[in-house]
């Protein structure tokens, strides 16, 4: 627990709350990720293409707002890129 200052308390209020914000960022993402890999085994090559938009554009707000590192936002949308070309590539 924090000091019990008015100031500490408060921060550790905030810090609660912003935990709870970037836990749920972060699970949107990984579910998003998961139905993407789930559209590319199923083979719905117009599914994938909205999906992965939607999720780069989650993965870049999230660098930017330092939830992820940005190094692992640019990994994440080249392996989902990669899995992309692979796939319409087979198709």
């Amino acid at each position: 627990m924090a000091k019990r200052t008015k100031s500490a308390l408060k921060a550790n209020r905030q810090n609660i709350k912003r935990r709870e914000a970037n836990r749920a960022q972060r699970s949107r993402l990984r579910t998003a990720l998961k139905a993407i890999r789930a559209s590319l085994a199923a083979k719905d090559l117009d599914g994938v293409q909205t999906a992965v938009r939607a999720t780069v554009s989650l993965v870049d707000k999230m660098a930017t707002k330092g939830i992820i590192h940005r190094n692992t936002a640019g990994r994440y949308k080249s392996r989902l890129a990669a899995r992309v070309v692979a796939a319409s590539a087979a198709a």
